[in-house]
């Protein structure tokens, strides 16, 4: 069976859930459940803080996790990331007061506080910066107000709470994370019960980028019609029963959707349809 770790809680925690019940897997109906085994899948999820999540898949005792690229590098733990999720996007930087520093260079000498000590500890050293960094946990804006830190090191989305608490944003981003899939380093990358989890998880991906679309066309206008709707392989086109025309049937992406319908109409294509797509193997 194969065993999973899944965000309990915070951004990552009902995006993953959502993903997952989109893959076909079975969902906890009480937010205290730690644990859920799902038989008919041979899954066992197991529901644990995001930050401890890569610990426990690095050290082997779990097989897989999904939890955020930020939280994996800075654990320090013996996992990788092998699939990215598309969800919780954030920007990982460096914040101060005006005229305090520029980049990272500045930082010599300077304390940095931040709830990612261990990434923001490994960055200044390859950046060759010797700077103290003190662990906080959450609201680190405060840290420069209180005296505890000059510069501060956080997830930036809008940059909005870092203005109103007089700060800036510095330098280059440390990191750009996501939610991603992580395992251990050295488990075995063909796992049929892995690869069967990446496959839906995949799928999932794609049929919320993708919509299927049916139209009808003249004989005489497919070529420019099929050159709007490629597909991913090439589109299925069909005959009618009335003559001179054919019914196309072609994955699009979604955000281009409303622009093919239009281009197609002005070609001559008719009884435009798009309809979602729920779950796909490619």
């Amino acid at each position: 069976m194969l065993r999973i770790a899944v965000p309990n809680k915070g951004s990552l925690s009902e995006p993953a859930s959502a993903m997952l019940h989109e893959a076909g897997y079975r969902q906890r109906k009480d937010r205290r459940e730690l644990v859920l085994v799902d038989a008919e899948n041979e899954v066992e999820f197991f529901f644990l803080r995001p930050r401890d999540i890569a610990v426990y898949v690095g050290s082997g005792k779990l097989d897989i996790g999904i939890t955020g690229r930020d939280l994996l590098l800075d654990s320090g733990s013996q996992a990788e990331e092998i699939m990215q999720l598309g969800f919780a996007g954030s920007t990982f930087r460096y914040a101060t007061r005006p005229g305090t520093a520029k980049d990272v260079g500045d930082f010599g000498g300077m304390t940095i506080a931040t709830s990612f000590s261990g990434l923001v500890t490994k960055h200044l050293a390859d950046n060759g910066v010797d700077a103290d960094v003190v662990h906080l946990d959450g609201a680190v804006e405060t840290a420069i107000q209180l005296g505890v830190a000059e510069i501060i090191a956080d997830v930036v989305e809008t940059g909005t709470t870092l203005r109103n608490a007089g700060l800036e944003v510095i330098g280059e981003p440390i990191l750009t994370s996501e939610a991603v899939v992580i395992r251990r380093h050295g488990a075995p990358v063909d796992d049929p019960k892995v690869q069967q989890f990446l496959r839906r998880m995949q799928g999932v991906l794609v049929a919320r980028r993708y919509v299927m679309m049916d139209y009808d066309i003249r004989v005489e206008q497919v070529d420019r019609a099929v050159a709007l709707t490629p597909g991913l392989e090439s589109p299925t086109v069909s005959p009618l029963h009335h003559e001179g025309w054919v019914a196309v049937r072609s994955m699009v992406p979604s955000r281009d959707a409303q622009r093919i319908m239009d281009e197609l109409y002005d070609l001559g294509a008719r009884a435009i349809l798009t309809t979602g797509i729920h779950a796909c193997r490619l």
